[in-house]
């Protein structure tokens, strides 16, 4: 048990320490791409700060995969050199048997990052996203899902429009039900749409049957009401970035994702790929097991047989391959070529298996 703690402890020392440093690249790194991307606009160097700090999370959640690899390398690679590997295995224990102990802090770690990163990464990477639009534009679209349907906002300079749908097409271009409340620059309504549908395209929305009211002080609503037949208003969204909006499951917290889920397929849209996103999650501390594992097949041996560089650029080397396989995996999972099951727990199952062959191959000599 003592072993098991002494384990534990450097390989939880070692992943704190590379978390913090590739933390530290990532914030320098972003900072000088916030820098470069509105350097042409009026933000000052505190809200280019606060873009980064924002949007780091999202990348190290990316990374930890890379974080874990290197966090074993340097635990057996700083074993080997002291001879400690080699005194634990002279004692009786056997490889996996060492394995224990950082295989469950990984575990550990994984579902940290699930439970705890992964809110986070959504609550940071959304409120990214509205300030930099923001910056941009100074106006704000966005889109949300709830029980009572779609809501979308676009604006400019020119004031905001709330859009409400009780449901669209498969790909967003065409809302059903829906309503349009512009509000002026100061924030006080100006006038109300109800339509029986609007299609978006080429910058305007176009809308069938629909009824104006002018909500202006007054001026009497239902009196001064038109009825339009087809009327088109100019737009600042586009498809791409609704679906955008839509397709970004990251952006949404695991605990909220099955809600929401049910929630698209009420207002019309697929959700395949939230739902091989939700189960990659699930399944993201096995695969964070899986990356210790294929890294203590390489790295599990004395210094004095050389090697150890070729060994670790090849364990990070398989670490980048199980990553892609994974990736595309995901990709084809939410195109429906395969199952939503088989896309998210088939790679962390195989590079789980794979890696352990390897271990029990060097155990036999």
């Amino acid at each position: 048990m003592i072993l098991h703690l002494y384990f534990a402890r450097r390989f939880t020392v070692a992943f704190v320490f590379l978390s913090t440093v590739f933390y530290a690249l990532v914030v320098l790194v972003d900072l000088i791409e916030q820098t470069r991307k509105f350097s042409s606009l009026n933000v000052s160097l505190k809200d280019r700060l606060g873009l980064t700090f924002l949007n780091a999370p999202e990348t190290i959640n990316q990374i930890l995969p890379l974080i874990m690899i290197l966090a074993t390398v340097v635990l057996f690679i700083g074993l080997a050199r002291t001879s400690e590997l080699v005194v634990t295995r002279a004692a009786g224990r056997s490889a996996l048997r060492s394995l224990i102990a950082p295989v469950i802090v990984a575990l550990i770690i994984g579902s940290l990052a699930v439970a705890v990163l992964n809110p986070l990464v959504a609550a940071t990477s959304k409120r990214y996203a509205v300030l930099s639009e923001n910056y941009r534009s100074g106006g704000v679209s966005a889109l949300s899902i709830s029980g009572e349907g779609l809501w979308l906002r676009q604006g400019d300079e020119n004031g905001q429009t709330v859009i409400r749908a009780a449901r669209s097409n498969a790909d967003a271009s065409v809302l059903f039900d829906v309503t349009f409340v512009a509000y002026e620059p100061n924030g006080g309504p100006s006038q109300r749409i109800e339509a029986g549908s609007a299609a978006l395209s080429d910058g305007q929305w176009s809308l069938r049957k629909a009824k104006v009211w002018p909500l202006k002080s007054g001026v009497n609503p239902e009196a001064n009401s038109q009825i339009h037949e087809i009327l088109r208003i100019s737009s600042t969204l586009s498809l791409d970035s609704i679906r955008e909006s839509l397709g970004k499951p990251s952006s949404v917290s695991i605990w909220e994702l099955r809600n929401y889920i049910r929630q698209l397929e009420q207002a019309g849209f697929s959700s395949r790929r939230h739902k091989v996103w939700f189960q990659a999650e699930i399944a993201r501390p096995f695969f964070l097991m899986a990356m210790v594992l294929v890294a203590a097949a390489f790295t599990m041996r004395h210094t004095r047989f050389g090697g150890t560089g070729t060994a670790v650029l090849t364990a990070v080397l398989l670490g980048f391959a199980l990553y892609f396989i994974r990736s595309f995996a995901q990709i084809l999972g939410e195109n429906g070529q395969i199952p939503i099951l088989l896309a998210a727990w088939a790679p962390p199952t195989a590079a789980i298996f794979l890696a352990l062959g390897m271990l029990l191959h060097a155990e036999d000599g």
